[in-house]
């Protein structure tokens, strides 16, 4: 979520993968990446495992991996390896693309052509080198500066058929600030989005952005609804009123005293009502279930947020629930839990960011099953 206010400082991380030293994509089992390519094919193979299929997930927007790793990567890896999930998507890694300046980008490479760079590449790999990242695959999509950008980690006996970096599902097109990762396995798939904020402003880089972002996604969820989707990360956006702790504040939020020329811009981004009434077209049309809502019907109480506010200042103890688990409904019998892990005026399990961990679980079907 884009910030109001100056973020608080410290860490987190996650489970199993023995990385080529910050490759984008899989060290082993995987086609070799070649520079431009944005597609990556990757032989789908069990290693062992009882489980057939990834059932335990978890986002986070991690409001810059590289502070998280080097403010507090003690708490947050414990986070991670106590939790175990097969799958984890991370949103505002904020690492910039591989590439000099005025060369093309490589949005799935770490940059590492200057000092300062090379370092901050080194500490990202020796931390996803050790536990509990080693066991984990991981795919990047960069912006070209420390802006934005998602990473997504899968334990290695889970390797997708797939992964793609747009909404397009184009193989050699990034989104824009790399918003996008798309993992397809056999028979359902995995969609980490850092979704835009709509900003305050009736202008190209606020609503009009928004909109079209929601537009396409819309697109998105009905031209793949061949398979079921497991949709997650920082969507931007609080559905109803249940899904903030003070919806008259939000509702009245202006910046700089501006008032929108329509009266469903109005508000705090994403809690304007044109944002929630997209949002939920693409769940209907979509035939998509809101995973935590479809668990906890009642009005949300301290835990139920993933976002939450300066502890100093009009922020303070102000929360909303931006970060989610969407799922196909023909899944939705198969949520077993969904939670988000942190709380507190303090912000306590957020591990240095603004942002708390969600998780998902599926319970495990016969290989019959969708």
């Amino acid at each position: 979520m884009k910030r109001f206010f100056k973020p608080v400082e410290k860490d987190g991380s996650c489970k199993k993968a023995a990385l080529s030293p910050l490759s984008s994509s899989p060290a082993k089992n995987s086609e070799k990446p070649t520079e431009n390519a944005a597609a990556t094919t990757v032989n789908e193979e069990n290693n062992g495992t009882s489980k057939k299929k990834p059932s335990k997930f978890v986002t986070w927007n991690a409001n810059s991996l590289l502070l998280r790793i080097k403010n507090n990567w003690t708490e947050f890896s414990k986070f991670f390896q106590n939790l175990d999930p097969d799958v984890i998507a991370i949103q505002e890694v904020r690492m910039p693309a591989a590439g000099s300046k005025g060369a093309p980008r490589n949005p799935r490479e770490l940059k590492d052509d200057t000092s300062s760079s090379r370092e901050e590449k080194l500490v990202v790999t020796r931390a996803l080198s050790s536990a509990p990242f080693r066991d984990y695959n991981v795919w990047w999509s960069l912006s070209d500066t420390k802006y934005a950008g998602t990473a997504l980690f899968i334990k290695k006996c889970f390797n997708p058929k797939k992964v793609s970096f747009s909404l397009d599902q184009a193989g050699s097109k990034h989104e824009p600030d790399g918003r996008v990762i798309l993992a397809e396995f056999e028979s359902f798939r995995v969609l980490n989005t850092y979704v835009p904020n709509n900003g305050w402003k009736e202008e190209e880089s606020s609503f009009q952005r928004r909109r079209k972002w929601d537009k396409r996604m819309l697109e998105f969820v009905t031209r793949t609804s061949d398979k079921p989707l497991i949709w997650c990360g920082d969507l931007n956006v609080s559905h109803q009123d249940i899904d903030v702790s003070h919806p008259e504040f939000f509702a009245a939020a202006k910046l700089n005293g501006y008032v929108p020329p329509n009266k469903e811009d109005c508000g705090q981004p994403g809690f304007t009502l044109s944002e929630r009434m997209r949002f939920g077209s693409i769940l209907k049309e979509g035939a998509l279930v809101d995973a935590y809502r479809h668990l906890h019907k009642d009005t949300d109480t301290e835990p139920g947020f993933s976002w939450s506010g300066n502890p100093i200042g009009k922020y303070r103890g102000k929360r909303m629930r931006i970060d989610y688990f969407v799922v196909s409904e023909k899944w939705k019998e198969r949520i077993v839990a969904c939670e988000s892990h942190g709380h507190g005026i303090e912000m306590e399990g957020f591990y240095g960011s603004d942002h708390c961990p969600v998780s998902l679980e599926l319970c495990e079907v016969s290989h019959t099953s969708n």
